[in-house]
Formats: C-alpha cells, structure tokens, sequence
C-alpha cells in the first residue's frame, strides 16, 4: 500500500480520518476482476444560495467518540482506541446495530459507506512485511457481517463514496491500477479506466452524478505526472480535466460538468496547501480560486466545497469554508472557525456536509461535530 506524500497534517484527529494513508510512492496491491455498472444519482436542482445554519451534532472529548457520518436513519462513529472501533447505531431506536472490531494489526479507514440497508467498512494493515486491505459488508436489518460479493478486491486504502456508491483502487489481471465504481446495494460494479505499472489511480471523489480521480505515472523518477480526471456515474469514458499547469494536479470534485481541482508539485516544501481552480464545464477556461488545504475538495447536492487555511500574526492557525455552485460569480464563506480551532475532511451524506472542529487549546480539549445542508 501506498503512503500519501500529503498526509495533511493540519487536519488532524486521525480517530475519524481513520488513520487514512494513500500515497503516491510504493507498494503492489492485489488483483480484482470488474463485472457491470451501479446506477447513478441525479444531483438536486439548487435553488438555495443563503449561507447555511451549521447544526451542533456530537461534542466529545478527543479521546472520546467522534462522528465519522450521519445517515437518514443511523448515525457512525469511531473510537479513539487503537484500531478504531467503529459503531452503528439507529437514531430512532437509540440501538446500537453495529460495533466493528477491526482485527489484530488492522485500523479502521473512512470513510464508512452507508445506506438504508448496509454499511461497508474497511480496515487496513499498513505496517510490517504483508499489508492488507479488508472490506466488509453489514446488514443493518439484522447487524449481520458477510462479503462484498464479486467486487474487484481493494487495493489501495482510499474511497470516496457519495451514499450507496463508492469508489476505488483494483489491480486488474494485467496488473494494471484501475478505478471501480460500486453500488453498496446491488454490489454491481464497472470499471472506469486503468494505468499500466508502476503508475497508479488515487484520490477518487464521488458526487450525485460524477466521480473524479487522480491519475500518477512515472512515479519517483524525474518523469512524474500526476493529472485529475472526471467520468460520469451514467457510463462513457474518463476525461482528463485541462490543467492550469502540467501533471501536478492533486484532486479535485465534479457536478453537473464543473470541476474543482487542486495543485500542487511533489516537490514544493509546503504540500499542506494547495492552488484550487474551477472549470465551469470541460471547454472553459480555468477561474484561479485561491489556496486550498490539500486533500479536502468534496462534492456535496450540487455544491463543491473545500477548506482553506490562514496563519496570523501571531502563527496561530484557522480554517475556513468555501463553497461554489453553478450559477455563483464567486465562491461563498459558509464557515470561518476561531484560530486554534482545527477542522477534520468533510464528509457528505443525504445532502448534508458532515466536519469535526477541534479545539486543542481548550481544558479539556474537544471536537464539535457540526452540520450543515447543501440542498
């Protein structure tokens, strides 16, 4: 398995990233073999351009249980033990449907793909001689644990998921790196495209109608590239999304033909930021849109968003908020935290985005888990 050149550091408490690590360097996955397409969503006509009300949803101590998402009817969790216990409980009943153990030597990854009926949950094990990647599947009507089927097995660590659908790394019988794109119900899947080795697929991201990903080839030599490409839910091909500059793009999200990307080089001494732009369809011309926290575009209803960072003057840091959906001329703050407050990746569910805030100057310290619509 690969580590990620950009851990993004800043965004701390690895309880709800799952301790995740993708990374551009090293490492042979195993192989899967890809059978046929899930259905696709249709991204909700946006009409709503207030600046959202953030809910308050869960405030734990860091130690403590933290919110890796929140779905119609359940509500994920994951422990700060180890491994990661992860936890599944129905809202409505106030019941504890799930409690994952991942096994020994393995820590739990987000994120959890969840739907009204199952719940998929992947643990890795990145240290010593034999990595590995499992995946199960929950049964929430009964809290039963199986398979995931004939899906192509998982090789790298990341998936982006966007309620039922998921999407990741496989090695093909060729022993090329391919993205698959899933349904969590059906555990029906396709093959989007592939790169020969030692080059690898990375960074995917789903939305109600999209997924994007990155694309590296020539890994560690001077040859390096890294490119982001987008491919429809619905079916055709993955097409390269025009860079502002050549293969150091790093990931980005897509809806309703816009994409917004970062980039940035693998050897810039500051890798925790990013340059983010936004294309408003595949023949436009790139808008620059500022510094980015790398690693944190999402799709979410038919808004992209993302985070950003500053640093005072005094070198105590903050995050921000941004959003974007056609029609706006630029993009909007929808939240600006007190410096000192560290935000997790955001994660999206039934329309809602889903972010940790931290507060590790506080006595006790603490993480807020707060809410907000993107509908």
């Amino acid at each position: 398995m690969r580590r990620t050149t950009v851990a993004v550091g800043i965004l701390i408490l690895l309880g709800v990233a799952g301790c995740s690590s993708s990374d551009n360097t090293s490492g042979k996955p195993p192989v899967g073999t890809p059978p046929a397409p899930p259905s696709s969503a249709t991204p909700p006509a946006q009409t709503n351009t207030a600046v959202p009300v953030w809910a308050k949803v869960l405030r734990q101590p860091v130690d403590g249980q933290h919110l890796v998402t929140q779905q119609r009817k359940y509500v994920v969790t994951r422990g700060s033990d180890e491994a990661g216990t992860t936890t599944i409980a129905d809202k409505s009943l106030k019941k504890v449907i799930v409690r994952h153990v991942p096994a020994k030597g393995f820590v739990a990854q987000s994120p959890v793909v969840i739907d009204d009926r199952w719940a998929l949950i992947e643990d890795i094990r990145s240290e010593g001689s034999d990595p590995e990647i499992r995946v199960v599947r929950y049964d929430l009507g009964s809290g039963r644990v199986g398979g995931v089927g004939k899906l192509p097995r998982v090789s790298e660590p990341e998936i982006g998921a966007y309620d039922g659908t998921f999407a990741y790394s496989s090695t093909d019988a060729k022993n090329r790196s391919c993205l698959v794109v899933a349904s969590l119900a059906e555990l029906s899947s396709r093959t989007v495209a592939c790169v020969a080795a030692p080059g690898y697929i990375a960074d995917p991201v789903v939305s109600a109608d999209s997924v994007t990903f990155s694309e590296i080839t020539a890994p560690e030599t001077a040859g390096r590239c890294k490119r982001v490409l987008s491919a429809s839910l619905s079916g055709g091909p993955a097409r390269p999304v025009p860079a502002a500059t050549k293969c150091i793009q790093w990931s980005g999200a897509s809806v309703g033909g816009a994409t917004i990307w970062s980039e940035v080089a693998a050897s810039d001494p500051d890798q925790y930021q990013s340059k983010a732009y936004l294309r408003e369809s595949a023949d436009a011309p790139a808008r620059a849109l500022g510094a980015v926290a790398t690693d944190t575009i999402l799709a979410c209803g038919n808004w992209i968003l993302w985070e950003t960072r500053t640093v005072g003057e005094s070198g105590e840091e903050s995050f921000q908020i941004n959003r974007w959906t056609a029609g706006l001329a630029k993009p909007q703050r929808i939240y600006t935290g007190k410096p000192g407050i560290a935000l997790t990746p955001m994660t999206c569910q039934d329309n809602t985005v889903y972010v940790e805030a931290a507060d590790l100057s506080a006595s006790p310290t603490y993480t807020e888990a707060i809410s907000a619509s993107a509908s």
